[in-house]
Protein backbone atom coordinates (compact mmCIF):
# COMPACT_ATOMS: atom_id res chain seq x y z
CA UNK A 1 0.00 0.00 0.00
CA UNK A 2 3.07 2.62 0.96
CA UNK A 3 4.25 1.73 -2.20
CA UNK A 4 1.44 2.67 -4.02
CA UNK A 5 1.63 5.85 -2.26
CA UNK A 6 4.98 6.40 -2.93
CA UNK A 7 5.60 5.30 -6.19
CA UNK A 8 5.01 7.36 -9.73
CA UNK A 9 3.59 5.10 -12.38
CA UNK A 10 2.20 2.58 -10.01
CA UNK A 11 -1.49 2.47 -8.59
CA UNK A 12 -4.17 0.13 -7.32
CA UNK A 13 -7.43 0.62 -6.46
CA UNK A 14 -9.28 -1.07 -3.85
CA UNK A 15 -8.29 -3.25 -0.71
CA UNK A 16 -9.09 -6.38 -2.52
CA UNK A 17 -6.80 -5.60 -5.36
CA UNK A 18 -3.87 -4.62 -2.61
CA UNK A 19 -4.66 -7.86 -1.04
CA UNK A 20 -4.68 -10.08 -4.25
CA UNK A 21 -1.44 -8.14 -5.45
CA UNK A 22 0.53 -9.18 -2.18
CA UNK A 23 -0.44 -13.09 -2.87
CA UNK A 24 0.90 -12.60 -6.35
CA UNK A 25 3.85 -10.62 -5.85
CA UNK A 26 4.76 -13.38 -3.23
CA UNK A 27 4.13 -16.16 -5.20
CA UNK A 28 5.89 -15.06 -8.36
CA UNK A 29 8.80 -14.61 -5.98
CA UNK A 30 8.35 -17.67 -4.38
CA UNK A 31 8.30 -19.05 -8.40
CA UNK A 32 11.29 -16.90 -9.10
CA UNK A 33 13.07 -18.58 -5.75
CA UNK A 34 12.08 -22.28 -6.49
CA UNK A 35 12.55 -22.30 -10.43
CA UNK A 36 15.66 -19.91 -10.76
CA UNK A 37 17.38 -20.13 -7.26
CA UNK A 38 17.31 -16.58 -6.58
CA UNK A 39 16.14 -14.67 -4.12
CA UNK A 40 14.30 -11.68 -5.27
CA UNK A 41 13.40 -10.35 -1.97
CA UNK A 42 15.16 -6.95 -1.12
CA UNK A 43 17.63 -9.61 1.43
CA UNK A 44 18.61 -11.39 -1.78
CA UNK A 45 20.84 -8.22 -2.84
CA UNK A 46 22.06 -7.55 -5.70
CA UNK A 47 21.51 -6.31 -9.54
CA UNK A 48 20.11 -9.53 -10.80
CA UNK A 49 17.63 -10.00 -7.56
CA UNK A 50 16.48 -6.46 -7.91
CA UNK A 51 16.05 -6.47 -11.73
CA UNK A 52 13.98 -9.92 -10.94
CA UNK A 53 11.64 -8.17 -8.40
CA UNK A 54 10.82 -5.30 -10.74
CA UNK A 55 10.03 -8.08 -13.57
CA UNK A 56 7.81 -9.81 -10.84
CA UNK A 57 5.92 -6.54 -9.76
CA UNK A 58 5.42 -5.36 -13.64
CA UNK A 59 4.43 -8.89 -14.63
CA UNK A 60 1.69 -8.72 -11.58
CA UNK A 61 -0.42 -5.92 -13.36
CA UNK A 62 -1.35 -8.34 -15.77
CA UNK A 63 -2.90 -11.02 -12.77
CA UNK A 64 -4.25 -8.28 -10.26
CA UNK A 65 -7.52 -6.62 -11.57
CA UNK A 66 -7.29 -2.53 -10.71
CA UNK A 67 -3.13 -2.60 -10.89
CA UNK A 68 -1.68 -0.46 -13.11
CA UNK A 69 2.40 0.31 -13.57
CA UNK A 70 4.74 1.27 -15.58
CA UNK A 71 7.97 0.12 -16.35
CA UNK A 72 9.56 2.73 -14.70
CA UNK A 73 6.93 2.55 -11.68
CA UNK A 74 8.01 -1.50 -11.58
CA UNK A 75 11.79 -0.46 -11.35
CA UNK A 76 10.82 2.65 -8.28
CA UNK A 77 8.66 0.21 -6.65
CA UNK A 78 11.59 -1.98 -6.40
CA UNK A 79 13.72 0.64 -4.80
CA UNK A 80 11.07 2.05 -2.22
CA UNK A 81 10.13 -2.08 -1.24
CA UNK A 82 13.80 -2.38 -0.80
CA UNK A 83 14.11 0.86 1.36
CA UNK A 84 10.95 -0.18 3.35
CA UNK A 85 12.09 -3.48 3.74
CA UNK A 86 15.83 -1.74 4.98
CA UNK A 87 13.93 -0.20 7.25
CA UNK A 88 11.41 -2.07 8.89
CA UNK A 89 12.75 -5.72 8.04
CA UNK A 90 10.50 -8.63 7.51
CA UNK A 91 12.84 -11.97 8.53
CA UNK A 92 15.13 -11.74 11.68
CA UNK A 93 18.93 -11.66 10.34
Amino acid sequence: MITSFLTPGFSINGLWSFLIAAVVISGLDYLAESLMGVDASPFGKGIKEFIIEAIIIYLARYLVPNMGITIIGAVLAAVVIGILDAVFPARAM
